[in-house]
């Protein structure tokens, strides 16, 4: 089985380095243009796993334009909870985010989510894809959600934090049983 795994396009938020998870904004025209720009060097694929975030369903509109579409809710990305929608310019001197940042981020979000359950829901989705066995399949979700997966089930093993993928960024993998091993033109990529 392979799989396509990828980040949803730029949003507002986004290009304003914001702390974007449960608002659901739509792409911006730069993240819309980007996910254009790619939409034709990208593998087809019949099905697409889709958060059920309005970023992450445009963005397979556009990339995967004839691929089925079905959400899952476990694709969401983190609820930040405090930190919803706001920027490191607007928290450097909120307590809290002081807290939150000297723990290296393992601390759960005020307000918000752990990441131990976001990691958690993330594994659901993509047990749930790999016993959908239709392939190839494209998964459009958020940036937390790839690590997750990635450092939870990928090949090479890496940090969570090394599978960090810009906009648009995207994976290639093969499935071998609850592994995700990245394809070689996917690897020298990565």
């Amino acid at each position: 089985m392979e799989l396509v795994l990828m980040r949803h396009a730029a949003t507002a938020g986004n290009l304003l380095r914001r702390y974007i998870g449960t608002t659901d904004e739509p792409l911006s025209p730069e993240g819309r243009a980007a996910a254009e720009a790619l939409a034709g060097t990208l593998p087809r694929v019949g099905l697409c796993f889709v958060s059920p975030l309005l970023r992450c369903r445009e963005t397979a509109k556009i990339c995967f334009p004839d691929a089925l579409q079905i959400v899952l809710p476990d694709l969401r990305e983190t609820d930040f909870g405090l930190f919803e929608n706001k920027s490191y310019e607007d928290l450097k001197d909120v307590p809290e985010y002081v807290r939150w940042l000297e723990s290296g981020g393992t601390l759960p979000f005020p307000g918000g989510e752990a990441r131990e359950d976001a990691d958690a829901r993330a594994l659901r989705a993509i047990d749930f894809i790999i016993d959908y066995k239709k392939s190839p399949a494209a998964v459009v979700a958020h940036g937390g959600t790839i690590m997750a997966v990635m450092a939870a089930r990928g090949e090479p093993r890496r940090d969570y934090y090394d599978w960090q993928l810009p906009n648009c960024g995207s994976l290639r993998v093969s499935v071998e049983g609850r592994r995700l091993r990245l394809l070689p033109e996917a690897a020298a990529d990565a």
